[in-house]
């Protein structure tokens, strides 16, 4: 039982606010040293040295240099601003192309805090302008800045195909279609409350002075350029011509040749990208080495094999394990980071879901879209941070929760369409 513990104890230090890198690593220590002694840890510096000449691993700073390059070219607001004239017409019609602005940011940055940040500065006053319900706004602008979670190239999938021993690009091809289903039933959603509710999404009036030709040229000027980096990056993957290792180099040097498209290069811009995404890798490694550290003591002190038989002993076989899966990673999501659940829950559920023969691309991509929802989910969600840093001061926390409920129904919706009809997305 000392592993249980381990486990129950790290998460009450991780909800008293500890440092996650520095409560795994602490605790694995105390434990494992309590549990075995000091010789436990012989081999952590070969495992350490094994995470560092990780190939696959090397993607992550690349996709998020790559994203923060293009944060900094006002990427969001020409797409937003073309968006918004092609759908304003349309009653809904800012809350749907923040919706599909969301995922071509997505696909081309993948960075949740940029998209739902930049979205909030740009769309959520002109929705506010145009009197939209101030809970459509902030729960359309949270929920459309997560789908890089799931769309590709996403830091989850590459952390999750490292730590399930999956093909990455494997993972992009199989996350795509989940990804599009979501945004379709985003729209649906905001077209059925639109409808439903005429004054709280109204249209935008036209402006004659140009022509609609001009706007969708306008549009197509706006997408085409982020589109043509999605289509190297994920293109060269699904081709068989790059590894996504390599694919996320060519995306970190295709952002900087839009950032010259878009004249805001210079090399203060690539200074500040390079420097967060070093911070950012730098908080991701540490967690993985305290959690290196944190699985280690708990298979050692028989943790997993006891996890194993209480999960095996689920009533209704691989059905019954997924449930209370799916159920336990949406709760957690509620009070720690997706980082943390990638490298603490996940390799615990991992052997046993193999032993039960379950499709491991599946189970990954079940898993992507429920840690989605803990951007979303109160009280630790970030998304609602993000936002609510940058919303005018009309905008409440209380409208922002109200907003993103409808949302996160959408994403359990469509995680259980997953769960129940793999086939119909090619699983």
């Amino acid at each position: 039982m000392i592993g249980i513990v381990m486990f129950f104890v790290a998460l009450f230090a991780l909800l008293l606010g500890f440092p996650v890198a520095f409560t795994f690593g602490g605790i694995a220590l105390i434990f494992g040293v309590w549990a075995e002694g000091i010789e436990m840890f012989a081999f952590m510096p070969y495992r350490i040295q094994s995470i560092m000449e990780n190939t696959v691993l090397m993607a992550v700073p690349l996709f998020v240099f790559m994203g923060l390059v293009l944060q900094k070219t006002r990427l969001a607001e020409q797409l937003l601003e073309s968006m918004g004239r092609l759908f304003g017409g349309v009653r809904g019609g800012i809350a749907i192309s923040t919706v599909l602005v969301g995922a071509l940011l997505a696909a081309s940055t993948g960075v949740v805090g940029a998209s739902v940040v930049a979205m909030g500065l740009i769309s959520l006053p002109v929705m506010l302008k145009y009197n939209y319900d101030k809970g459509l706004a902030c729960g359309t602008i949270c929920a459309s800045g997560t789908l890089g979670q799931i769309i590709p190239p996403s830091i989850v999938l590459i952390l999750l195909g490292d730590v399930l021993g999956v093909p990455v690009g494997e993972l992009f091809q199989a996350a795509i279609w989940p990804g599009v289903m979501l945004v379709g039933a985003y729209i649906v959603y905001i077209l059925i409350y639109a409808k439903m509710n005429p004054e709280a999404a109204q249209c935008i009036e036209r402006d004659e002075s140009i022509s609609r030709k001009e706007e969708v040229f306008k549009a197509l000027k706006a997408v085409i350029p982020p589109l043509a980096l999605i289509i190297v990056v994920l293109g060269s993957i699904f081709a068989g011509v790059a590894t996504p290792t390599e694919s996320a180099a060519l995306g970190g040097a295709g952002a900087i040749v839009l950032s010259l498209l878009y004249r805001q290069f210079s090399l203060q811009m690539v200074y500040d990208a390079a420097k967060e995404t070093v911070k950012v890798t730098a908080m991701v490694f540490a967690i993985l080495l305290g959690a290196t550290a944190f699985s280690m003591a708990f298979t050692y002190t028989g943790g997993d094999y006891l996890v194993e038989e209480w999960m095996l002993a689920i009533p209704g076989d691989k059905w019954g394990f997924l449930i209370i899966t799916m159920i336990v990673i949406l709760i957690l999501g509620f009070f720690i980071d997706f980082v943390e659940i990638c490298f603490i829950i996940v390799p615990i559920l991992a052997p046993v879901a193999e032993l039960m023969g379950i499709n491991m691309v599946w189970f990954a991509i079940l898993v992507a879209m429920n840690l989605q929802t803990s951007f979303l989910t109160p009280p630790f969600g970030f998304s609602l941070f993000y936002l609510k840093g940058v919303a005018p001061k009309g905008i409440t926390t209380r409208d922002i929760y109200r907003g993103v409920m409808p949302f996160i129904g959408i994403q359990i919706l469509v995680l259980a369409s997953l769960l129940i009809f793999p086939g119909f997305y090619g699983m």
